[in-house]
């Protein structure tokens, strides 16, 4: 549980280990992302896609049952 450990261009240093869901989500919609593909993901989580007009995507990693963002990251390819 590492969303602590990364930096998500527009929002301020997250310092929590996690985040609700909800939480999370609102952050990114308030600075502009929007989610545009979810995928299974190792042990049974949840992968979402972010994207950014100016920033670059945003991976993000869900609890199995998507209440919870585990850790997100930014990726430079699809």
């Amino acid at each position: 549980m590492t969303l602590d450990k990364h930096k998500i261009d527009g929002l301020p240093q997250i310092t929590s280990k996690t985040l609700p869901a909800t939480q999370f989500d609102d952050l990114l919609i308030q600075v502009g992302y929007s989610k545009i593909g979810s995928a299974p993901a190792q042990g049974n989580r949840i992968k979402v896609w972010w994207t950014h007009p100016t920033y670059s995507r945003v991976e993000a990693i869900y609890s199995p049952d998507g209440s919870v963002a585990i850790t997100a990251y930014h990726i430079t390819s699809q």
